[in-house]
C-alpha cells in the first residue's frame, strides 16, 4: 500500500472557462494555466505521481510543452493512470478537497467524480470530492484563486491483478 498527496493553486483569470474535474462551472471567471488550469485534477495527478514515486505533474507535462497547452486535464490524468499500470499499481480510493468562495461547487460534484471515474476506470465510490471556503480569508477568501488538495492510496497488483501479499 502506497499513500500520495497532492496539492494545486490557481488564480482566476478572464476569457476563460471554469474547469474542475473536466466539468465546465459556470462562472464569470476561469483559472489561469498552461492547460485547462483544472485545479481539482492537477492536485489528483499530482498525488497518484507522489504514491508511484514517479515526481509530480511539472516533471510529466511541463508548462513549456507546446503540445499541453490548453489540454484537458483528463487526458494528462488518462496518461498518468497509463503509468501507474504500466507500474503495476492499481487506485484504491482518491479524496480531494477544494477550496473556493465562489462559485458553489456542490451542484457539480458528482459530474466531477463521473468524469474521473470514466478516466480512470474507477468505481464512482472510491472517489470523493468535496469542496469549502476558507472563511474569507487569504488569497481564496478574496476571491483571487482555486486551491485543491488530494489524498489517494494505490496498491501493487501481481500479473493477474490480484494485490501483492
Amino acid at each position: 500500500m502506497r499513500i500520495g498527496f497532492g496539492y494545486d493553486v490557481h488564480p482566476f483569470a478572464t476569457r476563460r472557462k471554469l474547469v474542475l474535474g473536466g466539468e465546465v462551472i459556470p462562472y464569470d471567471k476561469g483559472l489561469n494555466g498552461h492547460s485547462d488550469a483544472d485545479v481539482l485534477t492537477h492536485s489528483l495527478i499530482d498525488a497518484l505521481l507522489g504514491a508511484a514515486g514517479e515526481g509530480d505533474i511539472g516533471q510529466h507535462f511541463s508548462d513549456d510543452d507546446q503540445q499541453y497547452k490548453d489540454i484537458s486535464s483528463l487526458k494528462l490524468l488518462a496518461k498518468t493512470n497509463e503509468l501507474l499500470k504500466a507500474k503495476k499499481y492499481r487506485i484504491n480510493n482518491i479524496d480531494i478537497s477544494i477550496v473556493i468562495e465562489e462559485p458553489r461547487i456542490l451542484p457539480h460534484i458528482l459530474a466531477m467524480r463521473e468524469n474521473i471515474s470514466q478516466t480512470l476506470n474507477l468505481p464512482l465510490e472510491k472517489i470523493n470530492i468535496k469542496a469549502t471556503t476558507s472563511e474569507k480569508m487569504g488569497f481564496v477568501g478574496r476571491k483571487e484563486g482555486v486551491a485543491a488538495y488530494c489524498a489517494v492510496s494505490i496498491e501493487e497488483v501481481n500479473n493477474h491483478g490480484r494485490e501483492k501479499r
